[in-house]
């Protein structure tokens, strides 16, 4: 008696074997991956071998060094140790150069290779595809459209704008002046520029600030863990004679609100140590702390070192600004580093990037941040909280992972009429 051929014996014959056919595939398939990730990492050791570094696991890279939030002390202790560059093995054949010396950042900003997606292709569905993520021809196009709307005559009319976003900001921060406990600014200075943004781009009429209030109970963050003001800005208004932070002159009134807004709004370029002061907060805590590249042609830097074509390169601007070579005594908060004329490398100044792609909004950035501090520390003085000081950490901007708490104390004002701020 002959077996049905769709007996049950049958179709569990051909299943298996169709089971056995597709395990060997995979089989095949994972090991021909897996020679290509050897083969990959070999070549990638072969390209670095001019590139110390810390070891690695050949698995898991240098993620084992990492503790969490060690992100930014790790920088600096690579810095001080491997000169101008450093592999970072992220995992298996995963790795990055980060670049921290300025000649090196200089040969590849003079470059057009395009941008790391990495981290960029998460912004995409949130932003879009604008300047900060197109590459080549369409990117110059864009580029070259917006331009002109950032001159610095098309600026000057913003700065009212700016001037008025800030004092919404620091009326409400007298509000809550009767509360006993630091005020976390974070969410507040938040508000405010999205206030600025929303007037300047969008020509929008009311304020943000009021149409949404913050609670200032609310834990947040800062692209800028440091930079806070420390006492009243008396130079701030280009007055000549007046001396540093908090360091008042015997005989020289300080600015009254009214008066000192009318000579800031007229000469916004004459805050020569207000300017210093930024730069220099900007150094020691830069927004943005890397910017990713992926090499298009081999490139060969001052010293001879070269990298093929298709290594990931990570302008490390948080490190090039720590770099002991580069800046004396990193850690310290010096603003005359930036006095007109000084020795230090000014040139390694890049928090608004550099090259072809430097940020086309560096002089509206800097407006705001001349308005906010000038202001601020004319009606306020700004004291850290001892028992929450900021920690820095690195994610795609540099922030506070326990946001920023200030004390503050609110100065007299000379003048009799408040309203003509």
């Amino acid at each position: 008696m002959s077996v049905s051929v769709l007996s049950p014996s049958r179709l569990l014959g051909d299943v298996s074997g169709i089971l056995q056919a597709a395990s060997l595939l995979i089989l095949l398939l994972l090991l021909i991956k897996a020679v290509q990730l050897y083969l990959h990492r070999q070549w990638l050791l072969k390209a670095l071998q001019q590139f110390p570094c810390p070891p690695s696991h050949w698995l898991f890279g240098h993620i084992q060094e990492l503790q969490q939030d060690q992100e930014l002390q790790r920088i600096q202790k690579w810095v001080e140790t491997f000169p101008s560059a450093c592999p970072h093995w992220l995992w298996g054949g995963k790795v990055r150069v980060q670049l921290y010396d300025p000649d090196y950042m200089k040969v590849i900003l003079g470059r057009s290779d395009p941008k790391s997606h990495g981290s960029y292709r998460f912004l995409a569905p949130w932003i879009g595809y604008g300047l900060l993520l197109l590459n080549g021809q369409t990117w110059f196009q864009h580029r070259r459209m917006l331009t002109p709307a950032f001159h610095y005559d098309i600026l000057k009319p913003y700065v009212g704008l700016m001037a008025d976003s800030v004092r919404v900001m620091l009326d409400k921060w007298e509000e809550l002046l009767g509360q006993d406990s630091p005020l976390e600014v974070f969410q507040h200075v938040s508000l405010m520029t999205l206030d600025t943004i929303m007037k300047c781009a969008f020509s929008h009429q009311g304020s943000i600030q009021v149409d949404r209030p913050s609670d200032p109970t609310e834990e947040g963050s800062t692209t800028e863990g440091g930079g806070a003001g420390e006492d009243q800005e008396e130079e701030a208004f280009g007055f000549s004679g007046y001396p540093p932070l908090g360091q008042r002159a015997p005989g020289l009134p300080r600015p009254c609100w009214c008066s000192g807004w009318n000579c800031f709004r007229n000469h916004l370029d004459q805050m020569p140590y207000t300017t210093m002061c930024i730069k220099e907060a900007l150094r020691l805590y830069p927004p943005v702390p890397g910017i990713g590249r992926e090499l298009s042609t081999p490139v060969t830097f001052p010293d001879g070192r070269s990298l093929p074509k298709g290594i990931m390169v990570l302008l490390s601007i948080y490190g090039l600004h720590h770099n002991p070579k580069v800046w004396p005594n990193p850690e310290v908060f010096d603003p005359f580093r930036f006095a007109p004329g000084s020795a230090q490398h000014s040139h390694a100044f890049l928090p608004f990037s550099g090259g072809s792609r430097n940020c086309i909004g560096k002089q509206f950035a800097m407006n705001e941040l001349k308005v906010a501090t000038a202001l601020t520390l004319l009606r306020f003085e700004l004291l850290p909280d001892p028992t929450r000081i900021p920690i820095p950490i690195a994610r795609l901007v540099l922030k506070s992972k326990n946001g920023i708490h200030l004390r503050l104390r609110r100065l007299p004002n000379p003048c009799e009429d408040k309203d003509q701020l």
